[in-house]
């Protein structure tokens, strides 16, 4: 192959920035989590992924004394793995007296998925409208279960018992099978399927204009590891599907749950991905939080930290926590995973599965930015 042919496949299609790490060097990590920071908050529910109700530029949120929080949830399961068939989005809130349940953030029968799964919620500048975002993971009614993914919206308001009164929700993204994979995904597993989810709000302050990012999978290639970032605008009342902002085929699968903290003029963009998500032949990192940054929301990206690499689990503890998110003070959220496994498996182990999943909010955890670097305060 000649230099020009090489350098050319380089180039990302749509303009998108390239994510492809060589290297991680010495990654920052997660403080261990034991025992006491497993606080579950319940016994009959897992809690995994979690959003808060944020302000247009990226704040959170705090209403009569409380933040408010969504966190995906489904019953305890003998495999944790199971959660995934049954997630329904539960508000939470936190304040004086800790964490507050508040149920299912919408009614039974509302939502058009067989299952809730991530996205984002955000009050509007009026101080009362609520504009939720979310994935609805198959069809309700299916009776076989799929893993297609749609973007839905549902507006609400915020009042005495927070977020609510939702409205009908109305579908606002759709892949377009050229930039974006559109399957209905009759059959799939864990870390292996394809992405349009996750949608996560974004006012640009440079511009005004409102955006949403989410979990993407590159149409342009048949390779099975063809992970990217989306983003979609909003013009004159509609959602309009944009060009991808990163592509990682070859590399990853899945660049879950992305998002846009803007800070002194930088953007930092952030997600999260798992060692098994990565490419064979690619350089593999841990379970962590990645992310680029760039000096506009058009890029170019370029590597946080000059290898991607935020903030990882420790090497002891590889799956311990996940998910995470990134609030507007620079705080980050995640769940617990598996923790407390020193060395084993669940494979060795079955029992391990229940036992040592966390499902419940891990020890959050503060950055700090200094442009292209982002450290663990």
């Amino acid at each position: 192959m000649s230099q020009i042919s090489a350098l050319i496949q380089k180039v990302a299609p749509f303009g998108a920035s390239r994510w492809e790490p060589t290297c991680f060097g010495d990654a920052p990590r997660i403080p261990l989590i034991g025992r006491d920071d497993v606080v579950r908050l319940f016994d009959h529910i897992d809690l995994w992924d979690c959003w808060p109700l944020a302000h247009e530029d990226g704040r959170t949120v705090q209403h009569l004394g409380r933040n408010w929080w969504f966190f995906l949830s489904a019953p305890v399961f003998a495999d944790p793995v199971e959660r995934h068939g049954h997630a329904r989005i539960r508000l939470l809130s936190i304040g004086d007296g800790g964490w507050m349940d508040h149920g299912n953030a919408f009614p039974d029968g509302m939502t058009p998925g067989s299952r809730e799964w991530a996205g984002s919620a955000v009050l509007m500048d009026d101080g009362v409208t609520v504009q939720h975002f979310f994935t609805a993971a198959g069809r309700r009614g299916e009776q076989a279960m799929t893993f297609e993914q749609r973007i839905f919206s549902s507006e609400g308001r915020l009042g005495d018992a927070g977020p609510g009164q939702w409205q009908e929700p109305r579908e606002i993204l759709i892949a377009d099978g050229v930039r974006y994979v559109y399957d209905k995904q009759d059959a799939g597993a864990p870390g292996l399927i394809k992405g349009f989810r996750d949608p996560a709000w974004l006012r640009d302050p440079a511009t005004g204009l409102a955006h949403l990012l989410f979990t993407g999978s590159a149409a342009w290639t048949d390779h099975a590891f063809n992970g990217n970032v989306g983003m979609a605008t909003l013009l004159d009342g509609e959602w309009k599907l944009g060009d991808p902002l990163i592509e990682a085929t070859g590399v990853n699968n899945e660049l879950e749950r992305p998002h846009v903290i803007v800070r002194d003029g930088h953007y930092y963009l952030f997600w999260s991905t798992q060692t098994h998500t990565f490419a064979p032949g690619a350089v593999a990192g841990p379970n962590a939080l990645y992310g680029m940054v760039a000096d506009s929301l058009a890029g170019p990206w370029r590597p946080i930290n000059g290898t991607s690499l935020v903030a990882a689990n420790p090497d002891a503890e590889a799956k311990q926590s996940y998910s995470w998110w990134v609030t507007g003070e620079g705080v980050v959220w995640s769940f617990v995973d598996y923790w407390g496994m020193e060395g084993r498996t669940t494979a060795e182990c079955p029992a391990l599965l229940r036992s040592n999943f966390g499902g419940t909010p891990a020890p959050r955890f503060s950055l700090n930015f200094d442009g292209d670097s982002v450290t663990i305060a």
